[in-house]
C-alpha cells in the first residue's frame, strides 16, 4: 500500500498556509485530517491486488527480427472495480532499445467480476530463450490519492530462432537443383549419378557419355543422360568454438555460419538428401538425427536458436571422432569454420585423413570485407599499413585454403552475405559431379 503523488501534493498544499500562520503539529493535523480520511476511504475502495487472476497466452516462439504477440488476461474477482497501472517485464533483449516503456507499460479499467486483455509485443534483439518476468499491478483508488501494489508470477517463454536471411536465395538454387534433377531441357552427366535417358549426340558431349548399343540401332550417335544421386547424407558441422565469437559487421561468425547452414539443408532436404547437424566445441552443443524432409528445416531453427559461441579452443579430434559417429556411411561433411591458420593448422589438418578416407569434406569460412576494404586503402602512410596488414591476412588465408585442397577437401571463404549461396552452388557443383 502507497500514498499517490497526489495525495502527497495535497498533503504539502494543506500543511503549507497551516505552517504559515499556526505553526503547530495540532494544526497541520487538523487540516489535513480530511486528507486522511478521504485517503483512508480511498484505499478501501481500491481493488485490491493479490486476489486478481493472470493468465497468458500468444506467441511461443519468433524470428530475430520479427515480433511475437503475448496476451495477459486479467480476471478482477473482488466486489470493486479496477482502476490500475500495469507492467509486463521481460528481459532487456526482448525490445529494441527505447520501447520498452511503451510495449511492456498498460493501464486497466475493469468493473467487479469481469476480465480485460492486454498484449505486449515483443521485438527481441537476440536468439535464444526469452523468460516473462513478474507482472507488476498498481491499483488506484476512484480518487487516485491511494493505491496498492503487488507482484504477479505469470510464466511464459518465447523462442526466438534465427532469422534465415538467406532463404531469399531458395528460389534460384532450387531452378538450378531442377535442372541437374532433368525436370527442365538441361540434363547433366557425370560419374556416381543416376541414369535418366537417351538423347543425340552434341559437339562438347563428353565421349564417355556415348552410348554405343543404342547408337548401333541408330542413324545417330546416343548418349546417356543422368540424374542426380538421391538419398546422400549431409552432415553440417557448426563449429562453435572460440574463434565462432569473432564478429563480422553486427553479429558473430557463428550467425552467419547458422544462415548459411539453413540454406543448404532446405535445398538438400528438396533434393531428397538427408541431413543432420552437429555443434560441437569441447562437446556436443546440439545434434539433429533422422528428421523426415518436411521436419529438417523446423528442427535445426529450433535447434540453432539456443547456440552461442563458447570462448574455448575447439576440440578437433572429438570433432571428428563424433563427427565420424553420426556419419558411419559415406557423407558429405560441411564443416563450417575458421580459416585462421593456426586452429587449422595445429587442429584441423592433423585429423583431416580421417575424414576424408571415408567422406566428402566441405569447408566453409566466413571472411571478413573490412579485410578487402582494408587492403584497397591509399592516401597516406597509415592507411598503406592498413592495406599491406589487410593483404598479408588475405595471403595466410588463402594459404590454409589450399592447403586444404591439396587434401582433397572443398573450400568456400566468402563474406556474411555471400556465403549462404556460395555453399549452395558448392553443393550443387559436387551434386553435379557426381561426388557426393
Amino acid at each position: 500500500m502507497a500514498f499517490t503523488g497526489r495525495a502527497a501534493l495535497l498533503a504539502a498544499l494543506g500543511a503549507l498556509p497551516v505552517g504559515i500562520w499556526e505553526p503547530s503539529w495540532t494544526g497541520i493535523l487538523a487540516v489535513n485530517a480530511p486528507l486522511a480520511l478521504a485517503c483512508a476511504c480511498d484505499a478501501a475502495l481500491a481493488a485490491p491486488v493479490r486476489r486478481l487472476g493472470l493468465t497468458r497466452s500468444g506467441d511461443t516462439s519468433v524470428r530475430l527480427g520479427d515480433t511475437a504477440d503475448v496476451t495477459l488476461t486479467v480476471t478482477n474477482p473482488s466486489g470493486r472495480p479496477l482502476r490500475a497501472h500495469l507492467r509486463d517485464a521481460w528481459p532487456p533483449s526482448s525490445w529494441e532499445s527505447g520501447t520498452e516503456v511503451a510495449s511492456s507499460r498498460h493501464h486497466l479499467s475493469m468493473p467487479a467480476g469481469e476480465r480485460r486483455r492486454v498484449t505486449t509485443r515483443l521485438r527481441p534483439t537476440r536468439r535464444g530463450d526469452r523468460q516473462a518476468d513478474r507482472v507488476t499491478i498498481r491499483s488506484y483508488g476512484p480518487l487516485g490519492l491511494f493505491a496498492r501494489q503487488g507482484n504477479h508470477t505469470v510464466p511464459w517463454s518465447v523462442r526466438v530462432l534465427p532469422p534465415f536471411t538467406s532463404r531469399k536465395h531458395l528460389p534460384s538454387k532450387l531452378a538450378r537443383l531442377r535442372e541437374l534433377d532433368g525436370r527442365t531441357s538441361v540434363l547433366t552427366r557425370g560419374e556416381g549419378t543416376e541414369f535418366d535417358s537417351l538423347r543425340e549426340y552434341v559437339p562438347g558431349d563428353d565421349t564417355r557419355s556415348i552410348d554405343w548399343r543404342a547408337t548401333a540401332r541408330r542413324t545417330t550417335v546416343a548418349v546417356r543422360t543422368w540424374r542426380p544421386e538421391r538419398d546422400r547424407h549431409i552432415l553440417l558441422v557448426l563449429d562453435t568454438g572460440r574463434t565462432s565469437a569473432g564478429r563480422v559487421g553486427d553479429a558473430p561468425r557463428l550467425d552467419a555460419s547458422m544462415d548459411a547452414a539453413l540454406l543448404l539443408a532446405a535445398l538438400a532436404s528438396r533434393a531428397g538428401d538427408r541431413v543432420d547437424l552437429l555443434a560441437y566445441d569441447r562437446r556436443v552443443r546440439a545434434l539433429v538425427q533422422g528428421r523426415a524432409a518436411g521436419d529438417v528445416l523446423p528442427s535445426l531453427v529450433n535447434a540453432m536458436a539456443g547456440l552461442e559461441p563458447e570462448l574455448v579452443e575447439t576440440d578437433a579430434r572429438g570433432l571428428a571422432a563424433i563427427a565420424l559417429r553420426t556419419a558411419p556411411r559415406r557423407s558429405l561433411i560441411v564443416l563450417l569454420t575458421s580459416l585462421d591458420a593456426a586452429p587449422v593448422e595445429e587442429g584441423l589438418l592433423p585429423v583431416l585423413s580421417g575424414l576424408t578416407q571415408r567422406h566428402t569434406i566441405l569447408v566453409a569460412s566466413v571472411a571478413d570485407p573490412y579485410i578487402a576494404r582494408m587492403s584497397k586503402a591509399r592516401g597516406d602512410a597509415e592507411a598503406v599499413y592498413e592495406a599491406a596488414a589487410a593483404a598479408q591476412a588475405q595471403t595466410e588465408r588463402q594459404r590454409t585454403a589450399e592447403r586444404l585442397r591439396r587434401r582433397g577437401v572443398t573450400v568456400v571463404d566468402a563474406i556474411p552475405d555471400d556465403l549462404a549461396p556460395a555453399l549452395a552452388d558448392a553443393y550443387l557443383a559436387l551434386k553435379a559431379a557426381g561426388r557426393l
